[in-house]
């Protein structure tokens, strides 16, 4: 087996994991790319998942829990080749191979941890949340996210309304057109109702990106089955441990072949608001 020469890892930033979700089929967008899965669909140069990680690194979240599932080898190759296909390589044969990096590192600045966890091949958003407990018990709270929506939310201060409110779900709440998980709001912030993609929505819905402290574990199980947003998120909901942190700026899902077309036409015009790094 062949061995890199990488340069070791310096942790950096939030000791804090960011759990992202990266596991489903997403049926609604073969049509750009039915044989990758959707967190590989590009923007740009660079698969939306890559986008997302930027996010979260840029407001200095660096860990990341790769929840994987279909197709989940395409992923877990892509990042284990990033380094060796970002820069020049020399490669040695014979009775000891190994990889050695030539390219300067610095030109590559992401300096990511990244855990690569098979959740299952058809387990549902629940069961691949409770699956990757371990990769987080060693933190009070974990950030949460799919793995086909981008945003400019500010993640510093979503982390910081967690910790304020002491509950034990925080709830990125924006306001799209309606066909989204439509939340219901008491007070403000108080998450008084949850309805998984409505038919018809006026108000403010899910964006996806959560803030979770690890009692959420409470409420989950590893049954294929389990939705988050469903049974759980309602329980949470009945027990008034979910908050919302409303967004008012850029949100946008990976959904269809008209969310693919417009995500990649606003990163070619320089426009993509998600872009904070």
């Amino acid at each position: 087996m062949f061995r890199a020469d990488f340069r070791p890892y310096r942790a950096m930033g939030h000791s804090l994991k960011t759990v992202i979700l990266a596991g489903g089929f997403g049926t609604r967008i073969r049509d750009v790319a039915p044989d990758i899965p959707k967190p590989m669909i590009p923007i740009g140069h660079f698969p939306i998942l890559f986008h997302i990680m930027k996010i979260y690194s840029a407001a200095n979240f660096h860990k990341f829990v790769l929840a994987l599932g279909y197709k989940g080898e395409v992923i877990r190759q892509y990042f284990l080749n990033y380094q060796t296909n970002m820069q020049d390589v020399t490669v040695f044969l014979g009775k000891n191979p190994k990889v050695v990096l030539c390219g300067n590192n610095e030109t590559i600045p992401e300096e990511w941890e990244i855990t690569l966890a098979d959740t299952g091949q058809n387990a549902m958003t629940g069961a691949r949340v409770r699956r990757i407990k371990r990769y987080v018990d060693s933190d009070d709270v974990f950030m949460l996210t799919y793995g086909d929506g981008v945003s400019n939310v500010d993640l510093k201060a979503l982390l910081a309304f967690h910790r304020g409110h002491g509950r034990l779900l925080t709830i990125t709440g924006v306001y799209p057109p309606g066909r989204f998980g439509e939340l219901t709001v008491r007070n403000g912030t108080e998450v008084v109702g949850f309805n998984e993609k409505p038919q018809v929505s006026g108000g403010l819905i899910s964006g996806g990106f959560f803030v979770c402290s690890r009692r959420i574990f409470d409420y989950l199980d590893e049954d294929d089955s389990l939705v988050f947003e469903q049974e759980p998120m309602r329980r949470l909901t009945a027990d008034g441990q979910v908050r919302v942190f409303h967004h008012k700026g850029f949100w946008h899902p990976l959904d269809t072949h008209r969310d693919y077309k417009y995500l990649n036409e606003l990163w070619e015009q320089g426009a993509a608001p998600w872009k904070t790094w």
